[in-house]
């Protein structure tokens, strides 16, 4: 059973987000996997460590900056990378359709992902996938467990939800699913001969699809300094002028 698995190059999330003329900066700041799709990563390869599935492919949309994001993926155990190279930020959709190409090209029987980048926070990618394909799907996933049918327990707004689905299938993860691990040395020097493959992203037919466009991005106002009250009585005081 082969595996895919998209991993997107993110600002790493420990970095503080600094933005300068309406823009995040992006240069000279260090970039890692989105956490969410090295879950992701994670919890295919326990799965080909138990011999649920045979091989992992890691996918990465964007420009050569993405390499390294890739690089780790091959060195955490992922047997084969592709880089869909692009200079453009494509649309949520336009991504979506990449790995609805690739899904066919490949002859995927899962994809897992992670729920949402933590750059956008979309978290519409394997949803819009899912639909493009025609495919189950199970998001949010905290617990996977393979068989004749898989079984996917998701965290929702009540407590969690437990579903069978059938492959093909997409399954998106969420942070309580596993503990990545770190790549070993010989692990990371491993990687250097794993095949990784550039395809130009004109080689799809992708969608005109212009619906969003960011004009600028600000930083959120800073909060305001708190008051100190000396008895309860005044906090009450307080509460009640605000409500009435």
């Amino acid at each position: 059973m082969h595996v895919l698995v998209p991993v997107k190059h993110v600002i790493d999330y420990n970095v503080q987000i600094q933005i300068k003329s309406g823009q995040v900066v992006h240069d000279q700041v260090k970039h890692s996997i989105n956490p969410f799709d090295e879950i992701a990563l994670e919890e295919a390869i326990r799965l080909k460590e138990k011999s649920f599935i045979s091989k992992i492919t890691a996918i990465s949309i964007g420009p050569e900056d993405v390499k390294p994001t890739l690089r780790h993926a091959l060195a955490l155990g992922a047997d084969q990378a592709l880089h869909i190279h692009t200079d453009e930020t494509l649309s949520t959709l336009n991504r979506a359709e990449v790995l609805q190409a690739i899904v066919s090209k490949e002859n995927i029987d899962l994809v897992l992902m992670g729920k949402q980048a933590i750059d956008d926070d979309a978290n519409q990618t394997g949803q819009i996938l899912a639909a493009l394909l025609q495919w189950p799907q199970a998001t949010f996933a905290s617990e996977i467990k393979p068989g004749d049918t898989w079984e996917v327990t998701r965290e929702v707004d009540g407590g969690l939800q437990t579903i069978a689905i059938t492959l093909p299938a997409v399954i998106t993860v969420d942070l309580r699913l596993n503990e990545p691990r770190f790549a070993s040395l010989p692990n990371i020097m491993k990687a250097k001969s794993k095949p990784c493959q550039t395809i130009p992203i004109n080689e799809f037919n992708l969608t005109e699809d212009q619906a969003i466009e960011i004009l600028e991005v600000t930083e959120p106002p800073k909060r305001q300094a708190g008051t100190m009250v000396k008895e309860i009585d005044d906090l009450i005081k307080i509460i009640q002028e605000h409500c009435a």
